[in-house]
């Protein structure tokens, strides 16, 4: 498996008020998604992102970050069962066009491992 990108995926309760701060007091003003749940905001030049998630469409439970994996996340998956770490989220194609499954790391964080159509 090759890591291609990570990214924050911070709880918020209120998505207008924290899209307000992240955009407008740190400056990243880039929508990238916005699916109602979650939005993905980027500066200008791409080097810094965040997710905002209000609660996850699909998932018993919500992830810390995500780990884009381009291709490999059946690779991925499988890896992760072989070593034994526990799957909160099976393998799942979503409606919104991306290939995912949540695994939890040793210290109880929920990770996304998630390929994106694009």
């Amino acid at each position: 498996m090759h890591t291609t990108g990570i990214t924050a995926n911070m709880p918020v309760v209120d998505l207008a008020a924290s899209r307000e701060f992240y955009s407008g007091f740190l400056g990243l003003s880039v929508a990238e998604m916005d699916l109602g749940w979650v939005v993905r905001l980027t500066s200008p030049d791409g080097r810094a992102v965040v997710q905002l998630v209000t609660r996850d469409a699909t998932s018993p439970v919500d992830s810390a970050l995500s780990a884009h994996v381009g291709g490999g996340v059946e690779e991925a998956y499988e890896d992760a069962q072989r070593r034994g770490f526990e799957i909160v989220h099976p393998l799942t194609t979503e409606p919104w066009g991306v290939r995912r499954f949540f695994v939890r790391d040793p210290g109880g964080n929920v990770v996304n491992v998630v390929s994106h159509a694009d």
